[in-house]
């Protein structure tokens, strides 16, 4: 039998998705997603102890994030086909092994291979997103799903210093050993504490997968949201890849003190829960485009004055986060409403076209920044979320009229 693309019932009544749960769900997700950016701030320290050359020490961050693009793939879908709670669990006892092998590593290859299954398995936290969304009805699930991709923001934001302070006093091997024993925890709390949701599908896996460009194709929403999405995430990558070279360049911070800076960008996660309550009212335009008039001008100081302090550059990262974390709950929310049966491929695609904008962001931040220095760093990301405006208004505008011309021939 074909995937369907209609709306189904789930074989179990929808469990009430409480504050405490709410809460839950986002501790949980900030975990996971953690696991992806442990390594980046630390490489360094990695690469000389495992016998890995400096100059192919990135390797370590590629994998992970080519990892978590192939989970993305071919993990996340198989929220549509599998029972929820079950696949989360088989996918974080993956997490943990490999985990643990990193923090036991002491070659190289073995090192990016585990690396490469971190990223892969990380993807569990995709699949309790769209399971929040089916536990929530359609009234409240802007708030709820914002409430956990601040937990996820706050998870992406502190993980790198928490990373660099843990392994400055414990060494770099505790930090995936303590990433470990965390997410044994959580396997064992998901276990006990999370409803299960047993899609409705027949389908194939293969038939699965087969539908992921279907469905690409026939959702327009889904192919607007994910191209505003990935351009403003591309600006945050490339911020986020490029401020330490100034902060150590231009103004001497140490590892550690760029490991606080780096805590001032989590003040952004509070815009998840506001955007979620300004969608459930109703209010997703104006604030999508809220959203990306904020990314536009949260470079603004750097056109001021190039060299203008840890100061503007704080208000640059706080304003920036907000901006992404705005529009991308924005977008979820959008995504989610197109169906039920669909959620965890929709989740997917969404996903996907989103880390390849941050890939392309950072892949172009060092090289940008030495061969054209700060300033061009602001020109970039500020022109990314203006492409994002400038394509919102037109497909707006379009909506508008053919809305419009449907009440006058209606």
């Amino acid at each position: 039998m074909g995937v369907s693309t209609r709306d189904t019932a789930a074989t179990i009544q929808k469990a009430s998705m409480t504050k405490g749960l709410v809460l839950l769900f986002a501790f949980c997700c900030g975990a996971i997603v953690a696991n992806i950016y442990y390594a980046q701030p630390i490489i360094s320290l990695i690469a000389p102890d495992i016998g890995m050359s400096s100059g192919s020490a990135s390797f370590i961050v590629s994998l992970t994030q080519i990892g978590y693009a192939l989970g993305l793939f071919f993990l996340v879908p198989l929220a549509d086909l599998v029972e929820n709670r079950r696949l989360m669990i088989a996918t974080i006892v993956i997490t943990i092994f490999s985990l643990v092998a990193a923090g036991l590593s002491k070659q190289p290859s073995v090192f990016l291979v585990v690396s490469a299954l971190i990223g892969f398995s990380s993807v569990s936290v995709q699949m309790l997103i769209p399971l929040a969304a089916h536990l929530t009805p359609e009234e409240s699930r802007g708030r709820v799903v914002g409430g956990i991709m601040g937990g996820l923001l706050l998870g992406i934001l502190l993980a790198r210093p928490l990373s660099s302070l843990v392994a400055d006093h414990l060494g770099w091997r505790a930090v995936f050993i303590g990433a470990a024993a965390l997410m044994l925890v959580i396997s064992i709390v998901i276990g006990m504490t999370m409803p299960k949701w047993q899609p409705t599908h027949r389908a194939s896996y293969g038939q699965l997968l087969m539908s992921l460009g279907q469905l690409f194709c026939r959702e327009p929403v889904l192919r607007q949201r994910a191209l505003y999405q990935g351009l403003m995430f591309a600006a945050f990558s490339l911020f986020w890849t490029a401020v330490p070279l100034i902060l150590s360049r231009e103004f001497g911070l140490t590892q550690s003190q760029i490991a606080i800076f780096s805590l001032v960008g989590a003040i952004g996660a509070i815009a998840a829960p506001i955007s979620g309550r300004l969608a459930d009212a109703g209010h997703t335009r104006r604030a999508s485009q809220l959203a990306m008039v904020l990314g536009i001008l949260s470079f603004l100081p750097a056109f001021i004055n190039p060299f203008y302090g840890v100061i503007g550059l704080a208000v640059t990262g706080v304003a920036l986060d907000f901006a992404v974390q705005m529009n991308m709950v924005l977008g979820q929310r959008a995504v989610y409403a197109l169906g039920i049966a669909n959620r965890g491929r929709l989740n997917a695609l969404y996903m996907i076209s989103i880390f390849i904008g941050g890939a392309i962001g950072s892949s172009v931040a060092s090289s940008l920044y030495e061969h054209a220095g700060w300033l061009a760093i602001a020109a970039v990301g500020s022109g990314l979320s203006l492409v994002a405006l400038v394509v919102f208004s037109v497909v707006s505008r379009r909506t508008r009229t053919g809305a419009m011309l449907k009440m006058n021939n209606g």
